[in-house]
């Protein structure tokens, strides 16, 4: 394991393996272990030394942060001027049963989000700028400190989400926003999936700025907020801002979709904890022999995939993101081809084998595979950037 104390250093370390022909895998805090196909590499380098929060004025919305920082760290700066990442980045350790502290350029290299993902963006989206190593071992700078300078902005969004594969993030930049000073969810029980869908459609057509829409069907309700939920699947709608606006859209809405059924509200602090375990997935955590599934597809067609599917498999699945992001749950073989099958038959989307048994993971394309095209395009990044394929090899199936 290197651990590099600085860009300059890590640059060296990184050389070194590309001259010897000897590739690394790419870490942070090594919170994602399991993310994408098996690595193949003998030894492992770790930004975690690169930690600090190199610059931030809270009036300017701009954090810049060495990659290596605990996103603790980043998240506890933040609270104390009321701002936040607007993307709600999840931690992976529940599920993927990891150990140690997630970092900043971790979040950025995943993009990872939340439940706010559908409205605020994903993480790429709030990148305006980072330092990285490339696979020869030069240290670059792209983007900047806003979004207008546009220098090297294709760069800064190319290596959010390619998982260490196209070279060691150093610095990230990016923008924060306030903490919303008021916060409610709107619970509406008892509705089966497909129905489910046509409320939160309904509710996503208006002008009522929903941050948040989820479905959490019988057989998961009971895992959120400690059993306190009410009986029923539950539908669950966030409304953010200040008090009195939030309080005039929770009666607009209440109206709206008041053909739909009984309706409760969470009020601030039953409402954080409910989107944070939304967030973390937190039904599946600690079934790491189980496969787990994120799956992306239109939001009319997300219960119409978990129909069909629970026909042929044995599966478990709640859905975020008004019904276009489906976490689930496969009980025993993750029936890649069956999955991935309807996902095309209803129109495409995509799906990501998040956890699964070793054997499992040598064998299924934790990636949805790419056309001769999308393949010809990666191949060519990938020796741009990596020439010596150094960085993450087979992670990502390149």
């Amino acid at each position: 394991m290197f651990t590099p104390q600085s860009e300059l250093e890590a640059a060296g370390i990184i050389g070194e393996r590309a001259e010897a022909g000897r590739p690394i895998a790419i870490i942070g805090g090594n919170t994602r272990a399991g993310f994408g196909n098996p690595v193949q590499a003998d030894a492992a380098l770790s930004s975690r030394a690169l930690s600090g929060i190199v610059s931030y004025n809270p009036a300017e919305m701009v954090m810049t942060v060495k990659a290596g920082t605990p996103t603790a760290d980043v998240q506890a700066a933040l609270t104390e001027a009321r701002q936040m990442m607007a993307f709600e980045p999840m931690d992976h350790r529940a599920i993927m049963g990891t150990t140690g502290e997630p970092t900043i350029g971790g979040v950025f290299a995943a993009n990872v989000s939340g439940p706010r993902r559908y409205v605020a963006g994903a993480a790429r989206d709030s990148l305006l700028g980072i330092r990285f190593v490339n696979g020869s071992g030069e240290a670059i700078k792209a983007g900047g400190r806003v979004m207008k300078n546009v220098t090297g902005l294709d760069l800064v969004k190319l290596l959010a989400g390619s998982y260490g594969t196209l070279g060691l993030l150093t610095e990230v930049t990016f923008r924060v926003l306030p903490v919303p000073p008021a916060e409610v969810t709107l619970v509406i029980s008892g509705l089966e999936d497909e129905t489910a869908a046509n409320a939160m459609a309904a509710a996503m057509a208006t002008s009522l700025e929903i941050s948040g829409a989820a479905h959490l069907p019988e057989s998961v309700r009971f895992r959120f907020l400690n059993g306190q939920l009410p009986e029923g699947a539950a539908t669950v709608l966030r409304l953010e801002g200040l008090a009195a606006s939030v309080e005039a859209r929770s009666q607009k809405l209440k109206t709206l979709l008041a053909s739909f059924g009984t309706m409760t509200s969470l009020e601030r602090g039953e409402s954080r904890t409910l989107w944070q375990e939304i967030r973390d997935v937190a039904p599946y955590a600690g079934n790491a022999s189980k496969p787990l599934w994120r799956v992306s597809i239109a939001p009319s067609q997300g219960h119409k995939l978990v129909a069909a599917l629970r026909l042929e498999a044995g599966i478990d699945a709640f859905y975020d993101w008004q019904g276009g992001l489906v976490w689930m749950q496969m009980e025993a073989d993750p029936e890649a081809q069956l999955l991935r099958g309807y996902i095309r038959s209803l129109g495409g989307g995509h799906a990501t084998l998040l956890r699964a048994a070793d054997n499992v993971r040598r064998t299924v394309p934790a990636f949805e595979p790419l056309n001769a095209v999308e393949s010809a395009l990666s191949q060519r990044i990938k020796h741009k950037l990596d020439p010596a394929g150094l960085f993450n090899p087979g992670r990502m199936g390149i």
